[in-house]
């Protein structure tokens, strides 16, 4: 299927690993030239030589944290540098400490609000004027299955990432008329460093091997193994593509048919 997006701009957050790199290196496959975040400059400049490798799509990166105050500014300022202009948006934020709804802090709330809800809305705010008098546009947010099964032990994650649920949803029928779509991504067990992390933490916390939790978690997924990030990634191509014009406003979940509930 060719997915018309040749030549289109994109700004791919939290892009220095895992589910932002597949996205990013998935839309240049495509021939869409990419413009890479994160924290890291030496993860970052390595991602851009590999996908600059494939000979398709171009990638350049900006340094950003999404914690920092003036990083919409920043960033706004870079995809005009570096891009020209933008196309497609994927609002894709690093996840917050795992833990208990009754531990949340005030403090815990406010910090991972800001990097991971507010920047997010500010950032789509500021680039949705270039889209709307182009007539075309992509904004998809990579959330969690944690938005409608909420996850054990990741609290602030089902919290925050649910407010994006209400955000995106809102959001898409104030653009559908300007040719822009807004949809979330939904990940489930996708194997990243991310769920390593969370793995070992859950291993520490129930006093079990890594081994074991793995194992645990394979079982429960019908699939039968962990998703891999360029089935991820392929997903959240087509939701950038013009065959998927007409798809706005909605939640894509893959989780290799983990979810018990058929919402979503």
């Amino acid at each position: 299927m060719d997915l018309g997006i040749s030549g289109k701009r994109a700004l791919v957050l939290a892009s220095s690993r895992g589910l932002g790199l597949g996205i990013a290196t998935a839309l240049a496959k495509e021939g869409v030239n990419v413009l890479l975040v994160g924290r890291s400059g030496e993860k970052l400049a390595e991602n851009c030589k590999a996908i600059n490798a494939l000979g398709k799509g171009k990638a350049d990166w900006v340094w950003g944290d999404l914690g920092d105050d003036n990083f919409v500014e920043a960033i706004v300022q870079a995809v005009k540098d570096k891009l020209g202009g933008i196309d497609i948006l994927v609002n894709n934020t690093g996840g917050p400490t795992p833990g208990l709804a009754q531990e949340m802090t005030a403090d815990k709330l406010d910090t991972f609000f800001q990097s991971m809800v507010l920047r997010v809305i500010t950032l789509t705010n500021a680039l949705l004027p270039q889209m709307k008098e182009q007539g075309f546009g992509r904004i998809l947010t990579v959330a969690s299955s944690g938005v409608f099964e909420p996850i054990p032990n990741l609290a602030l994650s089902n919290t925050l990432r649910g407010a994006l649920v209400g955000w995106s949803k809102t959001l898409s029928s104030e653009v559908a008329g300007f040719g822009i779509t807004s949809n979330l991504l939904l990940p489930g067990r996708i194997h990243t460093d991310r769920i390593d992390e969370l793995d070992g933490a859950n291993a520490k916390r129930l006093g079990k091997t890594l081994e074991d939790i793995r194992e645990a978690s394979v079982k429960s997924i019908p699939a039968g193994r962990l998703g891999t990030v360029d089935e991820f990634a392929a997903a959240g191509a087509f939701l950038c593509s013009v065959p998927a014009s007409y798809i706005t406003g909605t939640m894509l979940r893959v989780d290799g048919g983990a979810a018990k509930s058929n919402w979503g």
